[in-house]
């Protein structure tokens, strides 16, 4: 018998863990890039050996010509692999803000919608290390603070479906030679490497660039960093959400005087975490919308009503913010 190639194993293993403790079937979501190929090729191997169904969803974003036989390539492919349930999910993306932002809101929109009706309790994400480092130094770059740092979490749950990402720990250039090692060929998206997107541009000059300046183990270094940040991030909010319940009054108003009692760095993920409660967009909620409602409790001279995305006003009335 061959030996495993080292890759193999390295996405095989990163599967497994992943799927410890998961209760029910699974979805890889698969565009048919390397990354997403070998996470599918492993987890059609790791997931009935852990008495798991595994299926898988490849989205059709309609932004590129030959997109939809892409998608129908990658959906054979995986009914050939033994995956199933096997679905292609078109999505019309918006033509509004950010094409990046946009294309993930629908890809995940539909990925979601897939996994509750197919009755998923996991969907399988390929982001990779490689994947961290970049998160982390356009967070970095937009000044988006500890939680933006923390990167992408390695489980998320949404509407009651788990977002796995099993490959954080997993470099880009070992799910390549793990499709290779598999006869697998992966589709390189354009998108990836078009100076018109932000992550195309840190993923071809800025990341090779530290690469080259400090050194390979960078990318390590970056990856170690979001993880560290997100311990912390999880420790402080579990702390403002008490704190949050502290600070509760009745019609939905909180207490200045406790607030004012709080740490800066856990005030405002109260603050944060409130005006998402009252209904703010999280997407257009930002830092400045935060620093406002904190000015109302820290800074108070009288000052009028702060408001929140989605035209929602909050305003200050003796010892209550509401």
């Amino acid at each position: 018998m061959a030996a495993l190639a080292p890759p193999v194993a390295a996405v095989r293993t990163a599967v497994r863990q992943a799927l410890r403790g998961v209760g029910g079937p699974v979805l890889v979501a698969c565009s048919g890039g390397a990354d997403s190929l070998a996470l599918a090729a492993a987890t059609a191997f790791v997931a009935p050996r852990a008495g798991l169904s595994a299926g898988l969803v490849t989205v059709d974003h309609g932004l590129q010509s030959g997109s939809a036989e892409r998608a129908a390539a990658v959906a054979s492919w995986a009914e050939s692999a033994g995956l199933s349930p096997v679905e292609v999910a078109t999505v019309v993306v918006s033509r509004e803000g950010s094409p990046e932002a946009a294309a993930r809101e629908a890809r995940y929109q539909a990925l979601i919608a897939a996994a509750t009706r197919l009755g998923a309790s996991a969907v399988l994400l390929g982001h990779t290390r490689d994947d961290q480092a970049e998160t982390v130094l356009l967070a970095l770059a937009r000044g988006s603070g500890p939680r933006g740092m923390a990167g992408m979490p390695r489980r998320r749950d949404v509407e009651g479906v788990a977002l796995l990402r099993p490959l954080l720990d997993v470099s880009r250039d070992e799910t390549r030679k793990a499709c290779a090692a598999l006869s697998l060929n992966p589709w390189d998206d354009p998108h990836n490497t078009d100076p018109a997107y932000a992550r195309a541009r840190v993923r071809s000059s800025a990341l090779p660039a530290l690469v080259e300046a400090l050194g390979a183990g960078v990318v390590d270094n970056l990856a170690r960093t979001a993880r560290l940040l997100a311990a912390d991030a999880a420790a402080l909010d579990a702390i403002a959400a008490a704190a949050l319940e502290r600070a509760r009054r009745p019609e939905d108003a909180l207490d200045v005087t406790e607030l004012q009692r709080l740490p800066d760095a856990v005030r405002t993920r109260v603050l944060h975490a409130w005006a998402r409660e009252r209904g703010a967009p999280p997407a257009a909620l930002s830092h400045r919308h935060v620093a406002a409602l904190d000015a109302l409790v820290m800074a108070w001279r009288g000052q009028g009503p702060v408001h929140l995305p989605g035209g929602l006003p909050v305003a200050r009335r003796g010892t209550l913010l509401s």
